[in-house]
């Protein structure tokens, strides 16, 4: 009976631009407080004696531009459809994401040469205060990494995720600062490198986590499959349309905040064609208006039963 290609709402377009809003507003907040915790890691670090602390320092300068390129991501992927790109613009978040876990493996490569580079060196040990000025700097990015991190699985954005993640990772470097700097205090002379060989641990977990996310993002930009429990969600909600007598093809790909959706139903083979796009439109309606899939397009392509 043909193909019937569902037009994008616009109500939900204007739901995903109001998110990608929201994230960018939220990206822009971790802008603000890395440069603040990037002035008093340095801070510490000159005064204190520490070049962990201004390893760190540097690491949260850097991510500055980072989530600069997480804020331009949403900032696109916050335009609505038009001529060019009938989609829309979602790519350019994982896009972004993709950039930034790229930019995670940079940065444990940084801080590993220069961790390197302070062991094999001799140098004198930190200030005990330094310590204050690193619990805070935890406790601060783990709070602000979990919060983005809810958002980000709210709105299902593999941006705001990689960006949880790379607070993480500045909180895990701060974390391992913090036990080399008590070992190097408790040890005493000799015990100097102590906080270099911990930031030099944490690089291996800042790696491998970030592998993690470059293969989410990886597999949002190549349109990877949905999860199988996703798509059984999409196909309970098709056959659960009156009319609808099986189904065929169900392909489901993520593009940015929300999700398209390519599906072929079977029909009774002598109803019209009028009644056969009655129920390709209803396909489409119930798949766009459940709320947690953030199903912004729908292609349904309708087949007479065998």
């Amino acid at each position: 009976m043909g193909i019937v290609p569902a037009a994008p709402p616009s109500n939900l377009h204007a739901a995903a631009q109001r998110t990608a809003e929201n994230g960018a507003r939220l990206v822009l907040r971790g802008i603000a407080l890395n440069a603040v915790l990037a002035a008093a890691k340095f801070a510490g670090g000159i005064f204190g004696n520490t070049y962990a602390l201004i390893a760190d320092g540097a690491e949260s300068t850097l991510d500055i531009f980072s989530s600069l390129l997480v804020w331009a991501g949403f900032r696109v992927a916050a335009r609505p459809p038009d001529a060019d790109h009938p989609y829309g613009h979602g790519k350019a978040e994982p896009l972004s994401a993709l950039a930034v876990a790229v930019f995670i493996f940079l940065m444990a490569g940084w801080i590993a040469v220069h961790a390197v580079r302070e062991i094999i060196t001799p140098h004198e040990g930190p200030a005990w205060w330094t310590l204050l000025v690193l619990a805070g700097v935890i406790a601060t990015k783990m709070w602000f990494s979990r919060r983005m991190g809810a958002a980000g699985e709210e709105a299902g954005s593999t941006a705001l995720g990689v960006e949880a993640l790379h607070h993480w990772s500045d909180a895990m470097t701060s974390a391992a600062a913090f036990v080399g700097i008590s070992i190097a205090l408790w040890g005493g002379k000799g015990w100097e490198s102590a906080d270099d060989w911990a930031a030099l641990f944490a690089c291996a977990i800042i790696a491998f986590n970030g592998a993690g996310m470059m293969g989410r993002a990886l597999g949002d930009v190549m349109d990877s499959a949905v999860a199988a429990r996703f798509e059984n969600e999409v196909r309970a909600l098709a056959l659960g349309v009156p009319g609808v007598a099986a189904l065929d093809k169900v392909r489901v790909r993520k593009s940015g905040l929300s999700y398209l959706v390519d599906i072929q139903v079977r029909v009774d083979g002598d109803l019209s064609v009028r009644a056969g796009h009655a129920i390709a439109h209803a396909v489409k309606d119930a798949l766009t208006a459940s709320p947690p899939h953030r199903i912004s397009d729908v292609t349904v392509h309708v087949e007479p039963v065998k």
